[in-house]
Protein backbone atom coordinates (compact mmCIF):
# COMPACT_ATOMS: atom_id res chain seq x y z
CA UNK A 1 0.00 0.00 0.00
CA UNK A 2 1.17 3.59 -0.77
CA UNK A 3 2.41 5.81 2.04
CA UNK A 4 2.37 9.42 1.79
CA UNK A 5 3.45 12.22 4.29
CA UNK A 6 0.35 13.59 4.77
CA UNK A 7 -3.32 13.70 2.50
CA UNK A 8 -4.85 16.63 2.59
CA UNK A 9 -8.66 15.79 2.05
CA UNK A 10 -10.76 18.86 0.26
CA UNK A 11 -8.90 21.21 -2.80
CA UNK A 12 -10.55 24.48 -1.78
CA UNK A 13 -8.82 27.52 -0.92
CA UNK A 14 -8.32 25.80 2.58
CA UNK A 15 -7.09 22.59 1.73
CA UNK A 16 -4.82 23.98 -0.71
CA UNK A 17 -3.81 26.52 1.65
CA UNK A 18 -3.30 23.93 4.25
CA UNK A 19 -1.46 21.45 1.61
CA UNK A 20 0.80 23.94 0.92
CA UNK A 21 1.88 24.77 4.34
CA UNK A 22 2.72 21.12 5.06
CA UNK A 23 4.62 20.61 1.68
CA UNK A 24 6.69 23.74 2.73
CA UNK A 25 7.62 22.23 6.13
CA UNK A 26 8.99 19.42 4.34
CA UNK A 27 6.07 16.71 3.91
CA UNK A 28 5.17 15.17 0.90
CA UNK A 29 1.67 16.13 0.32
CA UNK A 30 -1.65 14.51 -1.66
CA UNK A 31 -4.60 16.22 -2.18
CA UNK A 32 -7.59 14.32 -2.62
CA UNK A 33 -10.71 16.29 -4.69
CA UNK A 34 -14.12 15.08 -5.07
CA UNK A 35 -14.47 17.15 -8.07
CA UNK A 36 -12.92 17.13 -11.36
CA UNK A 37 -11.61 20.42 -10.94
CA UNK A 38 -10.04 22.64 -7.54
CA UNK A 39 -12.48 25.03 -5.89
CA UNK A 40 -15.78 23.94 -6.97
CA UNK A 41 -17.82 24.23 -3.62
CA UNK A 42 -17.74 27.06 -1.01
CA UNK A 43 -14.60 28.68 -2.84
CA UNK A 44 -15.83 29.65 -5.81
CA UNK A 45 -19.28 30.77 -4.63
CA UNK A 46 -18.33 33.29 -2.58
CA UNK A 47 -17.81 37.35 -2.37
CA UNK A 48 -14.72 37.59 -3.20
CA UNK A 49 -14.27 39.76 -0.18
CA UNK A 50 -10.76 39.90 1.75
CA UNK A 51 -12.52 41.09 5.09
CA UNK A 52 -10.25 43.09 7.52
CA UNK A 53 -11.98 41.44 10.78
CA UNK A 54 -13.92 43.94 12.39
CA UNK A 55 -16.83 40.82 13.17
CA UNK A 56 -15.22 38.75 15.26
CA UNK A 57 -15.42 38.29 18.73
CA UNK A 58 -11.89 39.41 20.36
CA UNK A 59 -10.01 35.92 21.14
CA UNK A 60 -11.69 33.71 18.69
CA UNK A 61 -10.12 31.61 15.92
CA UNK A 62 -12.14 33.51 13.56
CA UNK A 63 -10.70 36.47 14.78
CA UNK A 64 -7.18 35.95 15.06
CA UNK A 65 -6.91 33.64 11.89
CA UNK A 66 -9.14 36.44 9.83
CA UNK A 67 -6.41 39.47 10.47
CA UNK A 68 -3.60 37.81 10.57
CA UNK A 69 -4.51 35.50 6.98
CA UNK A 70 -5.79 39.27 5.67
CA UNK A 71 -1.97 40.22 6.10
CA UNK A 72 -0.60 36.80 4.67
CA UNK A 73 -2.77 37.10 1.79
CA UNK A 74 -2.26 40.39 0.46
CA UNK A 75 1.66 39.82 0.52
CA UNK A 76 0.94 36.57 -1.20
CA UNK A 77 -1.05 37.63 -3.53
CA UNK A 78 1.53 40.35 -4.33
CA UNK A 79 4.34 38.08 -4.59
CA UNK A 80 2.53 35.49 -6.22
CA UNK A 81 0.74 37.94 -9.04
CA UNK A 82 -2.97 37.64 -8.08
CA UNK A 83 -5.26 39.69 -8.95
CA UNK A 84 -6.53 42.18 -5.62
CA UNK A 85 -7.22 45.71 -5.10
CA UNK A 86 -7.95 47.17 -1.40
CA UNK A 87 -11.16 49.11 -2.20
CA UNK A 88 -12.24 49.74 1.46
CA UNK A 89 -15.82 49.38 3.08
CA UNK A 90 -18.44 51.22 4.09
CA UNK A 91 -20.81 50.03 7.12
CA UNK A 92 -23.65 51.99 7.04
CA UNK A 93 -26.31 52.79 9.55
CA UNK A 94 -29.49 54.09 8.36
CA UNK A 95 -30.99 55.27 11.58
CA UNK A 96 -30.18 56.04 14.82
CA UNK A 97 -31.44 52.46 16.43
CA UNK A 98 -28.76 51.36 14.06
CA UNK A 99 -25.92 53.60 15.84
CA UNK A 100 -25.14 51.11 18.80
CA UNK A 101 -24.18 48.61 16.45
CA UNK A 102 -22.32 50.31 15.02
CA UNK A 103 -20.63 51.69 17.77
CA UNK A 104 -20.46 48.41 19.25
CA UNK A 105 -19.15 47.35 15.79
CA UNK A 106 -16.25 49.83 16.29
CA UNK A 107 -15.03 48.87 19.64
CA UNK A 108 -14.37 44.90 18.35
CA UNK A 109 -12.71 46.09 15.50
CA UNK A 110 -10.44 47.98 17.90
CA UNK A 111 -10.25 44.87 20.27
CA UNK A 112 -9.18 42.98 17.26
CA UNK A 113 -6.16 45.65 16.28
CA UNK A 114 -8.39 46.46 12.77
CA UNK A 115 -8.21 50.18 11.71
CA UNK A 116 -11.83 52.10 11.41
CA UNK A 117 -12.98 55.43 11.19
CA UNK A 118 -16.09 56.57 12.21
CA UNK A 119 -17.87 58.80 9.36
CA UNK A 120 -20.97 60.87 9.40
CA UNK A 121 -23.59 60.82 7.44
CA UNK A 122 -22.68 64.31 5.84
CA UNK A 123 -19.03 62.63 5.28
CA UNK A 124 -20.26 59.71 3.82
CA UNK A 125 -22.78 61.32 1.56
CA UNK A 126 -19.82 63.66 0.28
CA UNK A 127 -17.79 60.53 -0.50
CA UNK A 128 -21.19 58.53 -2.41
CA UNK A 129 -23.71 60.98 -2.38
CA UNK A 130 -26.56 58.32 -3.64
CA UNK A 131 -26.17 56.69 -0.04
CA UNK A 132 -28.52 57.52 2.64
CA UNK A 133 -26.16 56.99 6.15
CA UNK A 134 -26.89 58.45 9.85
CA UNK A 135 -23.20 57.23 9.86
CA UNK A 136 -21.15 54.84 8.87
CA UNK A 137 -17.47 53.32 9.46
CA UNK A 138 -14.81 52.98 7.17
CA UNK A 139 -12.50 49.82 7.19
CA UNK A 140 -9.99 50.44 4.83
CA UNK A 141 -8.17 47.14 4.55
CA UNK A 142 -11.09 45.03 3.31
CA UNK A 143 -10.54 44.25 -0.67
CA UNK A 144 -11.65 41.62 -3.04
CA UNK A 145 -9.28 38.88 -4.63
CA UNK A 146 -9.50 36.68 -7.62
CA UNK A 147 -10.39 33.51 -5.69
CA UNK A 148 -9.37 30.86 -8.36
CA UNK A 149 -6.47 32.81 -9.44
CA UNK A 150 -5.70 32.45 -5.65
CA UNK A 151 -6.19 29.26 -5.86
CA UNK A 152 -4.32 28.53 -9.16
CA UNK A 153 -1.24 30.14 -7.36
CA UNK A 154 -1.51 27.75 -4.27
CA UNK A 155 -1.81 24.94 -6.22
CA UNK A 156 1.25 25.93 -8.19
CA UNK A 157 3.38 26.18 -4.95
CA UNK A 158 2.42 22.96 -3.78
CA UNK A 159 3.26 21.45 -7.12
CA UNK A 160 6.34 23.00 -7.21
CA UNK A 161 7.09 21.78 -3.40
CA UNK A 162 6.12 18.21 -5.00
CA UNK A 163 2.66 18.04 -3.93
CA UNK A 164 0.66 16.12 -5.95
CA UNK A 165 -3.59 16.72 -6.59
CA UNK A 166 -5.74 13.86 -6.91
CA UNK A 167 -9.43 15.07 -8.79
CA UNK A 168 -12.06 12.67 -9.18
CA UNK A 169 -10.93 11.04 -5.76
CA UNK A 170 -13.63 10.40 -3.16
CA UNK A 171 -12.90 9.46 0.58
CA UNK A 172 -14.86 6.80 1.84
CA UNK A 173 -13.40 6.05 5.26
CA UNK A 174 -10.25 6.49 7.58
CA UNK A 175 -8.90 3.99 10.22
CA UNK A 176 -5.85 4.60 13.23
CA UNK A 177 -2.93 2.87 12.65
CA UNK A 178 -1.61 1.55 16.02
CA UNK A 179 -2.65 3.21 19.37
CA UNK A 180 -4.67 6.56 18.30
CA UNK A 181 -2.97 7.03 14.83
CA UNK A 182 0.84 7.14 16.15
CA UNK A 183 1.17 5.41 13.15
CA UNK A 184 -0.49 6.75 10.88
CA UNK A 185 -4.19 6.40 8.92
CA UNK A 186 -5.50 4.37 6.66
CA UNK A 187 -7.60 6.03 4.13
CA UNK A 188 -10.09 4.01 1.64
CA UNK A 189 -11.78 5.64 -1.11
CA UNK A 190 -13.11 5.25 -4.95
CA UNK A 191 -12.34 7.35 -8.10
CA UNK A 192 -15.83 8.66 -9.44
CA UNK A 193 -15.53 5.70 -12.03
CA UNK A 194 -16.13 3.57 -8.84
CA UNK A 195 -12.55 1.82 -8.98
CA UNK A 196 -11.53 1.83 -5.11
CA UNK A 197 -8.09 2.39 -3.34
CA UNK A 198 -6.44 2.54 -0.46
CA UNK A 199 -2.64 4.26 0.72
CA UNK A 200 -1.98 5.32 4.13
CA UNK A 201 -0.72 8.44 5.29
CA UNK A 202 1.55 10.06 8.40
CA UNK A 203 -1.40 12.41 8.88
CA UNK A 204 -4.57 13.43 7.58
CA UNK A 205 -6.11 16.67 6.92
CA UNK A 206 -9.79 17.06 6.51
CA UNK A 207 -10.43 20.48 4.87
CA UNK A 208 -13.56 19.30 3.24
CA UNK A 209 -15.74 22.14 3.42
CA UNK A 210 -19.24 21.16 2.79
CA UNK A 211 -17.88 17.70 3.11
CA UNK A 212 -16.28 18.30 6.50
CA UNK A 213 -18.56 17.05 8.94
CA UNK A 214 -19.59 13.64 7.10
CA UNK A 215 -15.59 13.09 6.26
CA UNK A 216 -14.85 13.57 10.67
CA UNK A 217 -17.77 11.19 11.33
CA UNK A 218 -16.22 8.75 8.30
CA UNK A 219 -13.05 8.72 10.02
CA UNK A 220 -12.62 6.40 13.02
CA UNK A 221 -11.09 6.66 16.33
CA UNK A 222 -12.33 10.34 18.02
CA UNK A 223 -15.68 9.79 19.42
CA UNK A 224 -18.01 10.22 16.52
CA UNK A 225 -20.64 12.48 19.27
CA UNK A 226 -18.14 15.21 19.50
CA UNK A 227 -18.61 16.07 15.92
CA UNK A 228 -21.16 18.86 15.07
CA UNK A 229 -24.42 18.06 12.66
CA UNK A 230 -23.72 19.55 9.25
CA UNK A 231 -26.20 22.57 8.17
CA UNK A 232 -26.61 24.36 4.96
CA UNK A 233 -27.07 27.94 3.97
CA UNK A 234 -27.77 29.19 0.82
CA UNK A 235 -26.76 32.94 -0.26
CA UNK A 236 -28.14 34.50 -3.65
CA UNK A 237 -26.60 36.91 -5.60
CA UNK A 238 -28.02 39.18 -8.13
CA UNK A 239 -25.75 41.45 -10.19
CA UNK A 240 -26.30 45.14 -10.98
CA UNK A 241 -26.93 46.38 -14.41
CA UNK A 242 -26.09 50.29 -13.84
CA UNK A 243 -23.51 52.51 -11.90
CA UNK A 244 -22.45 51.51 -8.70
CA UNK A 245 -23.82 53.91 -5.45
CA UNK A 246 -19.70 53.76 -4.35
CA UNK A 247 -16.03 53.12 -5.08
CA UNK A 248 -16.27 50.66 -2.18
CA UNK A 249 -17.99 48.14 -1.06
CA UNK A 250 -21.08 48.88 1.38
CA UNK A 251 -22.41 46.99 4.20
CA UNK A 252 -25.36 47.74 6.13
CA UNK A 253 -24.90 47.67 10.26
CA UNK A 254 -24.94 43.98 11.13
CA UNK A 255 -27.87 42.45 12.94
CA UNK A 256 -26.89 39.36 14.48
CA UNK A 257 -24.46 36.73 12.61
CA UNK A 258 -25.74 38.08 9.60
CA UNK A 259 -23.58 40.84 7.79
CA UNK A 260 -27.17 41.89 5.71
CA UNK A 261 -27.19 41.75 2.10
CA UNK A 262 -24.31 44.20 0.49
CA UNK A 263 -23.06 45.70 -2.16
CA UNK A 264 -19.33 43.78 -3.38
CA UNK A 265 -17.39 44.39 -6.44
CA UNK A 266 -15.59 42.69 -8.90
CA UNK A 267 -11.81 43.13 -9.99
CA UNK A 268 -13.89 44.10 -13.57
CA UNK A 269 -15.59 46.62 -11.45
CA UNK A 270 -19.10 44.93 -12.09
CA UNK A 271 -21.34 45.34 -8.64
CA UNK A 272 -23.11 42.79 -7.25
CA UNK A 273 -25.50 42.44 -4.28
CA UNK A 274 -25.79 39.36 -1.98
CA UNK A 275 -25.86 37.20 -0.19
CA UNK A 276 -29.09 36.82 1.43
CA UNK A 277 -29.67 34.12 3.96
CA UNK A 278 -31.64 30.72 3.49
CA UNK A 279 -31.65 27.81 5.67
CA UNK A 280 -31.88 24.74 3.75
CA UNK A 281 -33.46 21.69 4.63
CA UNK A 282 -30.69 19.29 3.32
CA UNK A 283 -28.23 17.25 4.70
CA UNK A 284 -26.21 15.50 1.38
CA UNK A 285 -24.36 18.32 0.01
CA UNK A 286 -24.47 16.37 -2.97
CA UNK A 287 -27.98 17.55 -3.55
CA UNK A 288 -27.89 21.25 -3.23
CA UNK A 289 -29.79 23.19 -5.21
CA UNK A 290 -27.14 26.18 -6.45
CA UNK A 291 -30.58 27.63 -8.92
CA UNK A 292 -31.04 31.41 -7.91
CA UNK A 293 -34.47 32.03 -7.12
CA UNK A 294 -35.54 35.02 -8.58
CA UNK A 295 -38.66 35.31 -5.82
CA UNK A 296 -35.86 36.20 -3.59
CA UNK A 297 -35.27 39.92 -6.17
CA UNK A 298 -38.40 41.94 -4.34
CA UNK A 299 -36.69 41.18 -0.82
CA UNK A 300 -33.29 42.33 -2.29
CA UNK A 301 -34.74 45.49 -3.35
CA UNK A 302 -36.43 46.29 -0.11
CA UNK A 303 -32.99 45.37 1.44
CA UNK A 304 -30.97 47.47 -0.65
CA UNK A 305 -32.97 50.82 -1.05
CA UNK A 306 -32.65 51.03 3.14
CA UNK A 307 -29.06 52.11 2.60
CA UNK A 308 -29.22 53.20 -1.61
CA UNK A 309 -32.66 55.01 -2.11
CA UNK A 310 -32.38 55.49 -6.28
CA UNK A 311 -31.63 51.89 -6.68
CA UNK A 312 -33.34 51.85 -10.62
CA UNK A 313 -36.09 49.56 -11.04
CA UNK A 314 -35.45 46.27 -13.18
CA UNK A 315 -31.42 46.98 -12.59
CA UNK A 316 -30.86 43.49 -10.85
CA UNK A 317 -30.93 39.98 -12.54
CA UNK A 318 -29.81 36.71 -11.43
CA UNK A 319 -26.26 36.25 -10.78
CA UNK A 320 -25.27 33.26 -9.01
CA UNK A 321 -25.90 31.10 -5.14
CA UNK A 322 -23.45 29.64 -2.86
CA UNK A 323 -23.81 27.52 0.22
CA UNK A 324 -21.87 27.91 3.64
CA UNK A 325 -21.49 24.93 5.48
CA UNK A 326 -23.03 25.76 9.11
CA UNK A 327 -22.33 23.71 12.26
CA UNK A 328 -25.24 25.26 13.86
CA UNK A 329 -29.00 26.12 13.34
CA UNK A 330 -30.97 29.13 12.52
CA UNK A 331 -31.72 30.64 15.93
CA UNK A 332 -28.26 29.54 17.60
CA UNK A 333 -25.31 31.73 17.81
CA UNK A 334 -22.67 31.70 15.01
CA UNK A 335 -19.76 29.38 16.52
CA UNK A 336 -15.68 29.78 15.89
CA UNK A 337 -14.57 28.35 13.41
CA UNK A 338 -13.68 24.43 14.81
CA UNK A 339 -9.96 23.61 14.18
CA UNK A 340 -9.63 20.07 16.08
CA UNK A 341 -5.98 18.93 16.32
CA UNK A 342 -4.34 15.98 18.57
CA UNK A 343 -4.69 18.29 21.48
CA UNK A 344 -8.60 18.32 21.33
CA UNK A 345 -9.46 14.67 20.40
CA UNK A 346 -6.62 12.62 21.35
CA UNK A 347 -5.17 11.41 18.17
CA UNK A 348 -1.94 11.25 16.24
CA UNK A 349 -1.86 13.10 12.91
CA UNK A 350 -4.98 13.92 12.29
CA UNK A 351 -6.62 17.65 12.20
CA UNK A 352 -10.38 18.34 11.13
CA UNK A 353 -11.44 21.88 10.16
CA UNK A 354 -15.37 22.20 10.53
CA UNK A 355 -17.82 25.36 10.36
CA UNK A 356 -15.38 27.39 7.96
CA UNK A 357 -17.39 29.45 6.03
CA UNK A 358 -16.82 33.33 6.14
CA UNK A 359 -13.89 34.50 6.67
CA UNK A 360 -12.42 31.24 5.40
CA UNK A 361 -11.46 33.00 1.93
CA UNK A 362 -9.31 35.67 4.24
CA UNK A 363 -8.27 33.60 6.59
CA UNK A 364 -6.77 30.41 4.59
CA UNK A 365 -3.35 31.30 4.93
CA UNK A 366 -3.70 31.49 8.08
CA UNK A 367 -5.77 28.08 8.51
CA UNK A 368 -2.65 26.71 6.84
CA UNK A 369 -0.37 27.33 9.01
CA UNK A 370 -2.83 26.67 11.68
CA UNK A 371 -2.59 23.28 10.59
CA UNK A 372 1.48 22.52 10.86
CA UNK A 373 1.05 24.50 14.30
CA UNK A 374 -1.89 21.68 15.88
CA UNK A 375 -0.08 18.85 14.19
CA UNK A 376 3.48 19.76 15.90
CA UNK A 377 1.52 20.67 19.39
CA UNK A 378 1.80 24.13 19.44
Amino acid sequence: MERVGALVIGAGVVGLAAARALARAGREVVVLEREAAIGQGVSSRSSEVIHAGLYYPPGSLKARLCVQGKHALLDYAARAGVAHRVCGKLVVATEDAQLPALDALQRRAEANGVPVQWRSGEEVRRRAPALRARAALVSPTTGIVDSHGLMQALLGDLQRAGGLLALGSVFEGAEPLGRAGQGGWRVRGRTRQGEAFALQADVLINAAGLWACHVARAVAGPDPARWPQPRYAKGHYFALHAPAPADCLVYPAPQDAWLGIHLTLDLAGQARFGPDLEWLDADDPARLDYAVDEGRRAAFVQAIRRYWPGLPQAALSPAYAGVRPKIHGPHEPAPDFRVDGPAEHGHAGLVHLLGIESPGLTAALALGEEVVRRLAGA
